[in-house]
């Protein structure tokens, strides 16, 4: 199960993967220093901490794909977002987005020199039952859509304001 299969639609999940580093600095850079930082409401996480969000995840990502590739029905381990976030206040956005390009940038590697029985191999979430390695490219795609399309609206309302 993806739960973010809505998000990535009909869309090729490699080329949205590959795209978003790009876009995530071109939000950034158009929120500027002080915006990047600013929650767009109580309880919601700024744009630079989506973007830490992100880099976490990327590294998790990582993990979970070679973990599936070199174990015989790998369970991943769910993790917990807001005890991951705890920290953010710490990391800067240039940062962020550096471990993000960079991870992806390695993850991209990998993924494009998959074979199709590589990207077909079983592996199990305790949440979100079987998956094959292809579920989890998918995932990150649509997991990249979800929070582009949050910060695409904290920056259309900041260009507003």
């Amino acid at each position: 199960m993806n739960p973010y299969a809505s998000h990535l639609g009909n869309r090729n999940a490699v080329d949205v993967i590959a795209a978003t580093p790009a876009r995530l600095q071109q939000i950034a850079g158009s929120l500027g220093a002080e915006r990047v930082s600013q929650s767009p409401a109580p309880g919601k996480w700024s744009p630079r901490e989506i973007i830490c969000h992100l880099a976490d995840c990327e590294i998790v990502f990582a993990y979970r794909i070679r973990q599936s590739l070199a174990e015989d029905r790998h369970v991943i381990q769910p993790f917990d977002q807001d005890q991951f976030a705890k920290p953010y206040g710490f990391y800067d956005t240039a940062s962020a987005l550096e471990v993000f390009r960079a991870v992806r940038n390695w993850n991209l590697l990998l993924i494009r020199g998959l074979t199709p029985q590589q990207l077909a191999k079983g592996t199990h979430h305790p949440e979100r039952g079987d998956m094959t390695v292809q579920t989890i490219v998918d995932t990150m795609g649509g997991h990249d859509l979800n929070h582009l399309k949050q910060l695409d609206a904290i920056a259309a309302r900041n260009a507003t304001a």
